[in-house]
């Protein structure tokens, strides 16, 4: 099988990543000569699409960038819960990430203690039909709650209605998370209101 053979097969959707090609013992060189040949585009650090691939903007930030969660709007967008894509993205990431190259590109990143980073961390696919990093519905809503002076009234009564209407909510992380974020009693009353 041919070098130009083995960097197909690695292909994923029409991504390329430069550690999947290296750790396939294909040098770079080569996988520099097959992106000119083949006209992908070079999308991030070590990622490359092909021509006819749709750039999915969350999957390649957080292959780029594999420490971070998306929270927030991004994230009641990816869980259905809001009627409207999300303005910036929003991350989360530990307390010792940087940040300061996704704070350059316009992104939110919010730096947690150990004790909350990853707490509710799920995977969720994205509308390119990619996962990614994302806190659970649940947490989400607990930070939504949280941090509600940061979000505009619809949004916010919005993302509320659509969490009580889904029928896969988990109420014991729910209150699990709810706990851990000292928003406990807030959530008490939309679950007595809302149920």
């Amino acid at each position: 099988m041919s070098k130009y053979e083995l960097i197909e097969e690695l292909n994923q959707d029409g991504y390329l990543f430069t550690a999947d090609v290296v750790n396939a013992g294909i040098s770079k060189t080569w996988l520099a000569q097959y992106v000119k040949d083949k006209e992908y585009e070079r999308v991030a650090h070590g990622i490359y699409i092909s021509p006819e691939t749709w750039p999915d903007e969350l999957f390649i930030l957080n292959r780029s960038y594999p420490n971070i969660i998306f929270a927030g709007e991004t994230a009641l967008y990816l869980h259905l819960l809001v009627d409207r894509e999300y303005s910036n993205i929003t991350v989360c990431a530990p307390s010792n990430f940087s940040g300061q190259r996704l704070r350059e590109k316009g992104i939110i990143v919010h730096r947690e203690r150990e004790a909350l980073y990853g707490l509710g961390k799920t995977q969720v696919e994205t509308n390119y039909g990619h996962f990614v990093n994302v806190y659970s519905m649940e947490r989400t809503i607990c930070d939504v709650v949280k941090n509600r002076k940061i979000y505009d009234v619809q949004t916010y009564q919005t993302a509320l209605k659509e969490f009580f209407r889904k029928k896969n909510v988990d109420y014991s992380k729910l209150l699990k998370y709810a706990t851990a974020l000292n928003v406990r009693e807030d959530i008490m009353k939309y679950v007595e209101v809302m149920i």
